[in-house]
């Protein structure tokens, strides 16, 4: 079964899957996770209730979410680098509602050295 690699961000790789290809896990350092909680802008809301009458894509959330998102791996990479791990494997998303208007984006996964 094929995995997502998503790169090597800081010297830590992140994937997916259960380990990194070609490579050997030698240390497990244990969960390693990073979130992001942000609100909706006013401005993205008036064009999203367009959007819904027109249809097509909300770019003001896309790029919302694609920041929500890059801020949560980077505390997690953060994390992972304190342990002294160069890989973080299975790693996941999820989304919840906190508030009106506001949603935490969280990532996590399990931190590894690999050799």
């Amino acid at each position: 079964m094929a995995g997502q690699h998503y790169g090597d961000i800081n010297g830590i790789v992140l994937t997916n899957v259960e380990s990194v290809p070609g490579k050997q896990v030698t240390q497990h350092y244990g969960l390693v996770s990073g979130s992001n909680v942000r609100a909706k802008h006013i401005g993205s809301d008036m064009m999203a209730g367009l959007k819904n009458l027109v249809g097509g894509e909300i770019q003001g959330y896309t790029k919302l979410l694609d920041e929500t998102r890059q801020e949560s791996i980077s505390r997690m990479v953060q994390q992972a680098q304190q342990l002294g791990a160069n890989a973080v494997v299975n790693v996941r998303f999820s989304t919840s509602s906190v508030a009106a208007g506001a949603a935490e984006l969280y990532v996590y996964g399990t931190a590894v050295r690999v050799e």
